[in-house]
């Protein structure tokens, strides 16, 4: 039978203490793990950072290549304070450490259209990003058309450009941070978790090598294997789903689909998100609708027929001119989704020095380093808790409000 657990106000837990250089684990290097991990050494501590497969691996919702960060949220001025907050914490590390030749981030600018032009998200996006001061911009088709005729965007109601913001290149933004974190002083194992010895704590940890690890305090920040980490508290309240994105090729000698040319997009009413060509890898384009249960380990991650079709079909109607691109490349990775898509960033109900991160829910990684502040936070004592990432407001029926 399954256990009860109790919201915060009813629970007895007892209050961690920590030394003044406490011993602390990570679990998961993907976004969450690794800027939490950053965090907690920055403090000071003593950090682990633990994933069965590396950072930013094939199987992590981390480890494509390119993830948009954009500030309009609608009316969830939180998360668009966390995306500024993000973006100036990426930028400042890409200029601390070398990530290589190619740049991390590209500000290619990042366009939302709705076909509505009455749409309530999207007016509710215009308004918390000009209250909050950044730059946003408000097209109608004449300008759309101007700036990039080879979007068709005859259809569109409402469209809104953020010319500060643009795309991180996901994989390889992670696997510097995690490297940053580990020449900074920080162990980084790659192992599985086979076993727990807890009762009100976590005490250790036996890994998959032989290794028994103890700490005064854990971080699961496991992405889509937290429901299988902890199945009677997260099982229905994270759902892994199977999301695809393909790569088009674009024609030769033409520069049109490039970040000078195109921007990041949401086309929110399709249900379709892309970026441009970055590194001549192909103009990407993803599907945000949810799609099947999915196993991290186990599932296969190869394309399918029907996703072909739908983003063909998107390009033949917004794209025209790649309605018939080779797909050169194409990833399944997956959401991993809570009942609204906040994030779900709370202590363990049983077990008082276990925190657990994730909830990404297919927008998280933007606000990577917000969330690792706020973990860190949260575990050495210093962040109020946000009741919004509470274990209590998850449930296990989909009733999605954030974009």
């Amino acid at each position: 039978m399954p256990r009860r657990y109790l919201p915060k106000r009813a629970r007895i837990l007892g209050t961690v203490s920590l030394s003044s250089r406490p011993t602390l684990i990570v679990f998961g290097a993907g976004v969450f793990g690794a800027w939490t991990a950053h965090h907690l050494l920055t403090s000071g501590a003593r950090v682990s950072l633990i994933d069965a497969y590396g950072p930013a691996n094939a199987r992590a919702s981390s480890g494509d290549e390119s993830r948009i960060l954009r500030c309009g949220y609608g009316p969830d001025e939180l998360y668009s304070r966390w995306a500024l907050q993000s973006l100036t914490a990426w930028r400042t590390l890409f200029e601390r450490v070398d990530g290589g030749a190619a740049p991390l981030f590209h500000a290619s600018g990042v366009l939302w259209m709705a076909s509505d032009p009455g749409d309530p998200y999207t007016i509710a996006t215009l308004d918390t990003v000009q209250r909050l001061a950044q730059p946003i911009t408000v097209l109608d088709r004449m300008a759309l058309r101007t700036r990039w005729p080879h979007l068709m965007t005859d259809d569109i109601g409402l469209a809104l450009l953020e010319p500060s913001t643009g795309v991180l290149m996901a994989r390889r933004a992670v696997q510097t941070l995690a490297a940053d974190v580990e020449a900074r002083g920080a162990q980084a194992i790659r192992a599985r978790v086979v076993a727990r010895r807890d009762d009100v704590r976590l005490q250790s940890v036996l890994l998959s090598d032989g290794r028994e690890l103890r700490a005064d305090a854990f971080v699961f920040a496991c992405g889509a294997w937290l429901p299988k980490v902890f199945p009677d508290l997260l099982g229905g309240r994270i759902r892994p789903t199977r999301q695809v994105v393909i790569y088009f090729g674009t024609p030769p000698g033409d520069d049109r689909f490039g970040p000078s040319h195109t921007p990041a997009w949401v086309d929110f009413g399709a249900g379709i998100y892309g970026v441009p060509d970055l590194e001549a890898r192909g103009l990407k384009v993803g599907i945000d609708t949810h799609g099947s249960a999915f196993d991290p380990d186990a599932d296969d991650r190869v394309l399918d027929a029907a996703s072909i079709d739908r983003t063909r079909a998107w390009l033949r109607h917004r794209m025209p001119a790649l309605a018939d691109a080779p797909i050169v490349e194409s990833r399944v990775c997956q959401y991993e989704n809570t009942s609204t898509g906040d994030f779900l960033i709370d202590r363990h109900p049983e077990l008082e020095n276990v925190w657990i991160a994730g909830g990404g829910s297919g927008h998280g990684f933007k606000h990577g380093p917000a969330v690792g502040e706020y973990v860190a936070g949260l575990v050495l004592g210093t962040a109020k808790p946000e009741p919004r990432f509470s274990l209590i407001t998850k449930g296990t029926q989909p009733h999605r409000l954030v974009y």
